[in-house]
């Protein structure tokens, strides 16, 4: 596979479709991240219960539910950031085997070159990258989050009390922010599968994923559910 490949197999619709896909990625990241105001995400209406956290962090005695919390949250993202190497290996390894992506074509009867099928599946490789470093560091600031809320002074009337909970509220912030780019990656990811059928399907697919992303940020029962701060 060449540069030439590239440029001969796909037609403007594919670059539309692929241009489509990334646009929807980064735009629904932006909105996400910063929210008009009479719409806010559920990604910042969790940003505020994090500071919350952190205050009642602060008087809360002992500190061993504030500790298992910031644990599972370390769980979950070493998780992820796991399934997305395995998925990442993985693709790598088929696209290392000719034979098998020619199989693949023939079992969904597509008439694309193995040029263009490589593509494809680097695109989706791509997203899954992305989503690998994303989880990896959003496990790191987890941590830095545990060590800056260890260092808060059990008297709640030391001054540093919480200026340090605040700031192990603003790495919790950080470690999430991260956590959920991760999270769309693997979204768009599987978004991206669409394009092996075709630039048809990958804008279908791309309209998909962003309804989905979107809802739950945007329109889902849960946000209904934190938005009700009075009984």
């Amino acid at each position: 596979m060449n540069f030439t490949d590239f440029k001969v197999s796909f037609d403007i619709f594919n670059y539309i479709a692929l241009a489509g896909l990334l646009l929807s990625w980064l735009i629904t990241s932006y909105l996400i991240e910063h929210p008009p105001l009479s719409r806010i995400s559920v990604s910042e209406l969790m940003s505020e219960y994090r500071r919350e956290w952190m205050r009642e962090f602060v008087t809360r005695q002992p500190r061993i539910f504030d500790a298992t919390v910031i644990d599972s949250l370390r769980q979950a993202t070493a998780f992820f950031a796991s399934a997305s190497m395995l998925a990442l290996g993985g693709g790598l390894a088929v696209l290392g085997n000719s034979d098998q992506m020619m199989g693949l074509a023939q079992d969904f009867e597509l008439t694309t070159r193995l040029a263009e099928i490589e593509i494809k599946m680097i695109l989706v490789l791509l997203f899954l990258a992305n989503a690998f470093l994303k989880f990896v560091w959003a496990s790191r600031l987890f941590g830095y989050c545990a060590i800056l809320m260890a260092a808060v002074p059990n008297d709640q009337k030391d001054p540093l009390a919480f200026h340090r909970a605040e700031q192990a509220a603003e790495i919790n912030i950080t470690a999430a922010r991260s956590f959920n780019r991760g999270l769309r990656s693997v979204y768009y990811a599987l978004g991206a599968l669409g394009w092996i059928f075709g630039p048809e399907a990958l804008i279908a697919s791309t309209v998909i994923t962003n309804i989905i992303v979107l809802r739950r940020e945007f329109a889902s029962e849960s946000r209904t559910v934190m938005l009700k701060r009075t009984l």
